[in-house]
Parts: C-alpha cells; structure tokens; sequence
C-alpha cells in the first residue's frame, strides 16, 4: 500500500479545500437551464453521425424543443431491444460516436434482470468530476475538515471486471462488471495514496471473503472517509465490532469525519447509524446511478443538488404523465416544485431520453435541491391504496421510533386473500437492529398502519373498517436473514440492494417460505 508523509496529506488538504471553493463559485454562478441547453446541444453534435442520431435526424436538432419531439422517452428495454442486443458488445458508433469500453452491470432490482449499462471515457470523466463536486459541496459547508490526512474508504463490488467476448482484435477489450470496480481500475494514481482498499484487495470476488479482509486491513489504518450504501456499511460495522471489540465506529476510527451514504432512501437508518457510528462524523447523501451521476448533497442546505453541468442533460416527467403518449417532459429551466417526477437522462455514454426508474421531487429551482422519493416501479397498489415508495420509508421511520429499535431492511409486498370476499393484506419481511418481543411486533404494525394512514389517503379509506384491506401482517426477519439471502441470488454486496416493494407478491412468498413458519 501506497504512503505518503504527513505534510504532504496535509498539504493535499489545503490545496483540496481551494479547489472547493473555487468549484462550487463556479456552479452557483452558472445558469442551471442554459447550462443544460449547452450540454444538450454539446451532445447532440457529438452524436449526429452516430447510427442513432440519422434515426433520430440530429442534424436537424437546433433547440431543446426540437429534440423533444425527435426523441422519445426510452426505458432500458427499448435501447437494448432497438439499438444495442444485435451489435452487442461491440456498440461502436451505434449511440455514441467511437467503442465503448466498459458496461457497468446494475441489478435490476425492480425486473430482476442484469442490464448492460454502457460506459464511456467521457462517462469515466463525468463520474470523477461529480465525485469532486460531492467533496468540494461538503467542505464549502465544512472547511478545514482534514479528510486527505488519512484514507478514504470505499466500499464497493466487486472490482473483478470480466471480458465480453474471447475474440482477439477490435472490440475484443470490452470489459463488464460493478461500476465501483470500473472505477478502481480507471482510477488516478496520484489517488491511491489516500484512498482504501487496494487493487488487491478491491479485486476480490468473492464479497464474504473480500469483507473479512477489508475489516482485517482497515481496523489499523486512520480512516477520515466512509462510503457506501446504507444496508452494506451496516454489514461492515458488524465485522468490525466483532473483530475489535469496539461498539461504535468513532472507537475504531478516531479521524472519522465523513460517512457518504447513497443508494436508497436513508431515513430508516439515521438513528441507527448515529449510534453505531458515533458523534462527530457528519453524513452526507449522494445519488449516483450506473447510468450517471444525479445529484450530491449540499449540507448547506441539508438537500440534494443536482449536478447539471456534468456533461448530462436531465428532463424530468410528472410520474402521472409517465404512462402517456404525450408526456409533459420538463427541464432544469421550467420544473415545478413540490411535482412528484420521474428522472430522464441524457448522457454521454448513449443514452438519449432515458427513463432512469427513479423519481424526485424539488424543493427549489434555483439551486436546484431536490429529494429522491423513490422508483417509478416501487409501489405498491394492489388493492387500490396507491403508495409510493417514499410514504412507505417515511412510515417504516415512524415505527421503528415508536418501538425503540432501528430498521435495517424490509420488505413489503400484497397477500392476496384464499376466500372470495376476504380482504387481502400487506405482508412485511422487516429485520430489525436489535431482538424485538411479540408485543413490540405489534405495536410497530399498529404504527405501521397508522402512519400509512396518515401520508395516503387512498390507503386510509381503504383500511377503512376492514372492508377492502386488513392490517398489515410483520414477519421479523432474523438478524443477517436479507444479506443470506441476497447472497443466495448472488447479489450480496456492491450496488445490489434488497427489493423493498413488489406489487405482484412474489417476492414476498419466497421470503415467506425462508422466514415465516406459515
């Protein structure tokens, strides 16, 4: 591993801590809407020569209107079924202009299908410009925070990326796996000095196994950064307990200033985190996606700020309108607070309009702030009560205060009724921080309900009298019950998450089979 001396880490931090400055003075001078209108414009020059663009007749393209009625929305079915499956992987001048050297793989939590999101140089560029922004947002709100004095952890995938195709000659070095091992493998070397774990280390296959070598490697080391997503870190913290006796994370890692969480929603876990990490260490929220990073948060304002000049253009669809043949497609320049939207990106990896299956709502137009609320596909309206995923993450938040003991993950699905007649119901799948009695179990269910109740309408009629829904019935699952299991599917670590909400009910009849007697 890589060291540098102390002044030289201290001196990365000052020189950091400028470049902060000057960084986010650039963004808040920068016009958001003709900012984006330049990007788009940008892309779509690049492009024309592309076989999408003489589809799409890009050399006609003048404005951001004329786009719009060229391109369509487009999910990740259309692009593969339309453009990428035939030609695949060699997707040279196919969406974008030159090859294509990397498809991050993305879990497909809502399908349950692996996608083959493609990534490109500029793509590569783009990521590492929003990394910086995330850090340059966080130390304008918090200056003088030594963060280079010690390492930054991330915990990702796999880095172990695998090739394509076994051809040798053009095309034949097309490479796929997690973004984070993408990442690690394009990463700066003037980078890893400060960062954890090392190439060894991040090329390790196998989760289980690389986990137990990153907490035996990073117990001694002084780790001023933590990064990951919620349900994974939480893993971590458990090896590490166990592996020092410690109880809290500050204990372990006394320069911990900064824990980045991304990846889904985190209310659930606040309480949780601030006891298992301790006092002093301030979180801070990213949204980033295989297809392109959104948004980070800017703590000044305690919301997510959308990135808009990374070489990405955004439109966002009011979720009513995203089944329409004509959908309203808004920009940075014309969105509505308070207006539920689904998120469409334009990129430069190839993706033209594209339905990224997360939904947003703004807080501001200028900045841009917004908070993630949830995915298009997450809902849960089986027996009419339409809820959304941000409703169920605000009520699991409410219960698990009402009961003392912090969520780590669940699962919600319909339990449709065996007799004509009989209402059906939800079915949760919750596993808990700490052991929970019978009588806990079901005070958390009566706040459940009561919670969704309050934050949907649709849900409180429907609970109404038992008529159309009986109350929510909660299974505990068993501390490290989802991690088996996901492991089990073979999505355990990295950017795979457990799916929260499936509005068929399968999902929950396999859980119910592992963790229910009945």
């Amino acid at each position: 591993m890589v060291t540098l001396p102390l002044p030289m880490r201290r001196l990365t931090d000052v020189v950091m801590g400028r470049y902060a400055a000057a960084r986010v003075a650039r963004l808040e001078c920068r016009p958001a809407g003709a900012t984006q209108a330049r990007i788009l414009s940008r892309l779509v020059r690049q492009a024309r020569g592309t076989r999408f663009g003489v589809d799409h007749d890009f050399a006609r393209i003048r404005s951001t209107d004329d786009y719009q009625r060229r391109v369509p929305l487009r999910t990740y079915e259309d692009f593969w079924n339309d453009y990428w499956r035939d030609p695949f992987p060699y997707l040279d001048h196919v969406t974008w202009p030159g090859s294509i050297p990397y498809f991050a793989l993305s879990s497909g939590t809502t399908s349950g299908t692996t996608k083959y999101i493609p990534v490109s140089r500029q793509m590569l560029a783009s990521n590492r410009k929003a990394a910086l922004t995330t850090l340059s947002l966080f130390l304008v709100a918090h200056p003088r925070t030594p963060l280079f004095t010690g390492r930054l952890f991330f915990l990702g995938g796999s880095s172990d990326l695998r090739a394509l195709s076994t051809e040798t000659g053009a095309g034949s070095g097309v490479l796929a796996g997690d973004l984070s091992g993408i990442t690690v493998r394009e990463a700066s070397p003037w980078l890893r000095p400060f960062t954890f774990p090392p190439e060894r280390l991040a090329l390790v296959a196998d989760w289980e196994e690389k986990l137990r070598l990153l907490v035996e490697d990073a117990v001694a080391l002084p780790i001023t950064m933590l990064s990951g997503i919620p349900s994974w870190l939480l893993i971590l913290f458990e090896r590490l307990f166990r592996q020092t006796g410690r109880e809290r994370l500050a204990d372990i890692w006394p320069s911990l200033r900064l824990l980045i969480h991304g990846g889904t929603q985190f209310e659930p876990y606040r309480a949780l985190f601030r006891t298992m990490v301790g006092e002093g260490v301030h979180f801070l929220e990213t949204y980033p996606a295989s297809e392109g990073f959104v948004a980070a948060e800017d703590p000044r304002h305690s919301l997510l700020r959308l990135l808009f000049d990374h070489n990405l253009f955004f439109e966002f669809v009011p979720v009513t309108d995203l089944k329409s043949t004509s959908p309203t497609r808004h920009t940075v320049a014309n969105l509505e607070v308070g207006v539920p939207y689904a998120v469409v990106l334009t990129t430069c990896a190839g993706l033209w309009s594209y339905v990224l299956g997360d939904t947003v709502c703004f807080e501001r137009r200028d900045p841009p702030l917004l908070r993630f609320t949830g995915r298009t596909s997450y809902f849960l309206s089986a027996f009419g009560e339409h809820l959304i995923g941000e409703e169920v993450e605000r009520a699991v938040a409410e219960a698990s205060r009402a009961v003392g003991s912090s969520v780590v993950d669940f699962h919600v699905g319909p339990l449709f009724s065996a007799a004509a007649g009989e209402p059906g119901r939800h079915r949760w799948f919750v596993e808990f921080a700490q052991t929970i009695c019978p009588a806990s179990l079901v005070l958390f269910a009566e706040a459940l309900d009561a919670a969704l109740a309050r934050v949907n309408e649709d849900y409180r009629t429907h609970r109404h009298g038992n008529l159309a829904m009986l109350p929510p019935l909660v299974y505990p699952v068993r501390r490290g019950g989802f991690a088996e299991w996901m492991h089990s599917r073979g999505r355990l670590g990295g950017q795979n998450k457990v799916p929260r909400m499936d509005n068929s009910g399968k999902t929950g009849e396999e859980l119910r089979k592992i963790f229910a007697a009945g």
